[in-house]
């Protein structure tokens, strides 16, 4: 995951250049699409490297899945084009599939077989025979050969989420897009996924993770794009990313916060409050207010910023950049 490249970003956002001569595994230039009056995409460029470990962030309806839709030609973009290993996705569609695995976030499923005959099945949409031995390593992998021969509507949420993870892979493709593949599974199965999925990573393959479990992306992922309203706001490496913003923030669970410091809070969550400090000297501010206004303190704890905290930075800027230019 040591690699840094760059990408087509909005003006003012500068991550660092792509090395010369290293090959694309994922393109998107200028891809736009709506939904009736809904923009879903207002011109999305991507650049992802082969081999990258690449974290794709956002909102929910910031456009993650339909640009995952469009890659995958489940929808077709209004303009623009998208590429998976140079291949077209519209006119060289056959290639780009063959080149790509995704993971939906829906769980989908067909309740009338098993385990091991999904797995088969996607195989053979590939023209793939003889691949008992590979979809053995997948089950193993994925801690589902106790499960192999149970009936797919047996199966748990987190069990038929495994599932899907190997339907994704069945094919080995060098591109593996994940769409929140860890919603609803349980902590010893995500250790394990991870592990597995790391694996193929070392071995090559290019991996895409969206989630909503921010430290998975910051522990994983080399680099980082955000995506607000169907725009990339930032792009960068996660190490770029995470001293963007270099202060501290403090949890602070009370009634209420002092009416001087309400612009540093970053957010809310049923009675506590997170805001930002530039410095460690800054607190003795806060303890200085809450003192001045008589509000008891539950509990206080400081932490380093991390990329949740970045990552709510760069919506909160992005959100007040979108309203200035809709007032302008």
């Amino acid at each position: 995951m040591g690699r840094e490249p760059g990408g087509t970003v909005p003006e003012g956002i500068a991550p660092p250049p792509r090395p010369a001569g290293m090959p694309l595994a994922v393109e998107a230039v200028n891809v736009t699409r709506r939904f009736g009056a809904v923009r879903a995409l207002a011109g999305v460029d991507l650049a992802v490297t082969e081999g990258e470990f690449f974290g794709l962030l956002g909102p929910n309806g910031a456009g993650k899945t339909t640009l995952i839709s469009i890659l995958a030609g489940l929808t077709r973009a209004d303009a623009g084009t998208a590429r998976i290993l140079g291949h077209d996705v519209v006119a060289d569609y056959r290639n780009a599939r063959r080149k790509l695995g995704v993971v939906p976030q829906e769980l989908v499923f067909d309740p009338f077989f098993t385990v091991r005959e999904t797995l088969a099945i996607q195989s053979g949409y590939f023209g793939l025979r003889r691949n008992d031995a590979w979809i053995d390593e997948i089950l193993h992998h994925l801690d589902l050969t106790a499960k192999a021969d149970a009936n797919m509507r047996s199966l748990s949420g987190g069990m038929k989420r495994r599932v899907l993870v190997g339907q994704a892979l069945v094919h080995r493709p060098p591109v593996i897009i994940l769409d929140e593949p860890t919603a609803g599974v349980d902590v010893e199965l995500r250790q394990s996924l991870w592990g597995f999925i790391r694996k193929l990573n070392r071995d090559g393959h290019t991996i895409i993770l969206t989630t909503h479990y921010l430290e998975e992306a910051e522990a994983l992922c080399g680099r980082i794009a955000m995506l607000r309203a169907g725009r990339v706001v930032a792009l960068d490496t996660t190490r770029a990313l995470l001293s963007r913003f270099p202060g501290l923030t403090v949890r602070l669970t009370a009634e209420r916060v002092p009416a001087s410091w309400q612009p540093r809070v970053l957010r809310q969550e049923a009675g506590t409050f997170f805001l930002g400090l530039e410095r460690h000297a800054d607190l003795e501010g806060l303890l200085a207010a809450l003192r001045t206004e008589g509000i008891g303190i539950g509990e206080l704890a400081l932490q380093e910023a991390d990329l949740e905290q970045v990552f709510l930075r760069i919506m909160a800027d992005a959100a007040a950049s979108a309203k200035l230019e809709a007032t302008a």
